[in-house]
């Protein structure tokens, strides 16, 4: 049974939709109300649900919850629609395949991802770049089961101990992903995280943060691995 369980977030962390996703929402927002906002919301880091509650605030509109699950649908609808866009256009962030492919033969390491983007969308986001075979849908949680992604750790770790068969330590427990935000998470869900400098925050904010730890990129692919499977440090985790 794996003894160490990594939760991968996914925008900005292992793929950019380089665009995609944003057109996905204005699409699905176009399509139940027939408007976008002028303005534009910071999306990395946040759920799916808190990004249309606060698009929804810049129209002027309560997030009733019908509407936005309104929204939400068509979100689904929209990007499996631009996952032929999203092959050709966006990428798979540096050393991120090499990374997922050696932990994924690793026994002692189960991979799920901890993102704030619906179920559905996250498995469109990484089989567009085939790296849907490497991690386990089933270990990890999403915008799809809460709005608030400080409560989506402890849902993965439950989710993951169900599959594998037993107790996955908290100290074993990491979330990888490039926002103020993944690192709350994961504090808020008593496990580490390493931070990396492949979206939108760059290294000086994150490492302000204090990570457990931080490195700029995926690239040292010995490096990641020891330090998410081992816990060996590479020389750049402040």
């Amino acid at each position: 049974m794996a003894r160490r369980l990594v939760l991968w977030d996914i925008d900005g962390t292992l793929v950019h939709t380089k665009g995609a996703g944003t057109d996905a929402f204005d699409l699905a927002l176009a399509d139940v109300l027939g408007e976008v906002p002028e303005g534009r919301v910071r999306m990395s880091g946040k759920t799916d649900p808190l990004i249309v509650h606060e698009q929804l605030a810049l129209l002027g509109r309560e997030p009733e919850p019908e509407l936005v699950d309104a929204v939400l649908a068509r979100l689904v609808h929209r990007l499996a629609d631009l996952s032929s866009r999203i092959a050709e256009q966006g990428v798979a962030c540096p050393g991120v395949t090499e990374v997922l492919a050696e932990l994924d033969r690793r026994a002692d390491v189960a991979q799920g991802v901890l993102t704030g983007n619906l179920r559905p969308n996250a498995v469109v986001k990484l089989a567009a770049f085939g790296l849907d075979r490497f991690v386990d849908f089933d270990l990890g949680a999403y915008g799809s089961d809460h709005l608030d992604r400080n409560l989506l750790v402890p849902l993965a770790r439950r989710r993951a101990e169900a599959r594998l068969g037993g107790p996955v330590a908290p100290e074993d427990t990491w979330v990888v992903g490039d926002t103020p935000l993944d690192l709350a998470c994961a504090r808020a869900g008593g496990v580490r995280c390493l931070l990396v400098a492949t979206g939108t925050y760059g290294a000086d904010e994150l490492v302000e943060l204090e990570p457990d730890a931080f490195l700029v990129d995926l690239t040292d692919t010995d490096a990641v691995v020891e330090l998410l499977a081992e816990d060996r440090p590479p020389v750049n985790v402040p």
